[in-house]
């Protein structure tokens, strides 16, 4: 490892990917939804995809492109995605002062989650939330109905598998009569300890009722550690779960700013990559140990398995509402909460708009200009059918 002092060279995940496609997909087994992440990835943009035609609507220049995967797991394909979200989001955020809070698993449990994934996640969610709404709820501490937006990642700059939850929690909440909003102080407004407290007798309460009634499949080498309650209680709570309270944004403009370049990660974006020869990937990493940034070298099929840790399982929403932002409560408690506020909400510019005139928003007008005749615009046409694997 060294620090970091080259440029990205051009090469891309799905160059990586495609390299690696023979060894790989026939060295490893792979569930379906990898597979096809796998395979989309290395095919968005080519003719695999299939293409469509923009046709100028001025001189008939026409214009043809390949599709994108639109494989959630693809850097390609997050952009546009990514500008609508935030921009609905910035209609939906109360105009309050917001925390960041980071939940986190013990080592130990990490190839439990790996092998059942979508309960796991889906309990990290639960336990997180839970958490944050009955700590806001006890009186000793601020006793109000708060809720949060939650974010599941699964790794680490390394790529390593590291299952974890961001969370936005606004400072306040409703109070018990659910009439008026009360803020919170300065700091957040419940200790960390006693949070990580709530936090880790939730999960283990759940994890432990699933094992109990054997709806977890359990790794090999972790039988004799799973095999009674009891032990595995007594490892987790001897182990301090680790909750971080970064730093708090002022408003919701800042957790907008923040959230646009956050949700819509995948494991590696192109831009970490500094160059693939073909053995070889190195990319810059940041190791939060001595807060530098680094490179880090692994052989391509290392590379490549690392990143496969990383495609979640196939319709799990890795991004949640909960309390009073969730959105059965949109129109009744979110409303309740912008009143007391003395605020205005607001509805998102891009509702009601067309994909193409969304794009025409995001991109630039210029984005779609004739680069024949320069006065007219890049229509969409027919689409043209996918290529046909031999």
């Amino acid at each position: 490892m060294e620090t970091v002092n080259k440029r990205n060279s051009g090469a891309e995940l799905s160059d990586i990917l495609l390299g690696e496609k023979g060894s790989f997909l026939s060295g490893n087994s792979l569930c379906t939804v990898q597979y096809k992440a796998y395979l989309d990835i290395i095919s968005c943009r080519t003719s695999k995809m299939g293409s469509h035609t923009l046709a100028c609507d001025s001189c008939g220049h026409t214009k043809t492109s390949y599709n994108s995967c639109r494989n959630r797991h693809c850097p390609k394909c997050q952009y546009i995605k990514q500008q609508v979200w935030v921009e609905k989001l910035r209609c939906r955020l109360l105009p309050v002062r917001y925390f960041h809070v980071v939940f986190t698993v013990p080592d130990f449990l990490r190839p439990l989650f790996y092998a059942n994934q979508r309960f796991c996640y889906k309990l990290l969610f639960e336990a997180s939330s839970a958490a944050v709404k009955r700590a806001a709820l006890n009186p000793a501490f601020l006793g109000v109905e708060s809720g949060c937006l939650a974010v599941l990642h699964t790794w680490g700059q390394s790529l390593s598998y590291h299952p974890h939850i961001h969370m936005l929690v606004p400072a306040g909440g409703l109070d018990t009569d659910g009439a008026e909003w009360i803020g919170a102080h300065k700091k957040f407004f419940v200790p960390v300890k006693a949070l990580s407290a709530i936090y880790r007798g939730v999960f283990m309460e759940k994890l432990v009722r699933a094992l109990e009634e054997n709806l977890l499949r359990i790794p090999e080498k972790q039988a004799k550690q799973f095999a009674g309650p009891r032990s595995l209680k007594q490892e987790a709570y001897a182990k301090f779960w680790h909750i971080y309270i970064k730093k708090t944004f002022k408003g919701a403009n800042q957790v907008v700013s923040y959230l646009g370049r956050y949700t819509h990660r995948v494991a590696i974006s192109n831009s970490r990559v500094q160059w693939a020869d073909g053995k070889t990937v190195c990319f810059r990493w940041k190791d939060y140990r001595d807060n530098r940034n680094k490179t880090m070298s692994l052989s391509c099929h290392e590379f490549t398995r690392r990143f496969m840790q990383h495609i979640l399982p196939s319709g799990f929403y890795k991004i949640r509402y909960y309390g009073i932002m969730a959105s059965a409560n949109s129109r009744t408690k979110m409303e309740t909460c912008f009143s007391s506020l003395k605020r205005t909400r607001y509805i998102s510019f891009y509702q009601g708009l067309t994909t193409y005139e969304i794009l025409e928003e995001v991109l630039g007008p210029d984005s779609f200009l004739c680069p024949c005749c320069k006065k007219g615009k890049m229509m969409f046409g027919i689409p043209s059918p996918k290529e046909k694997d031999p």
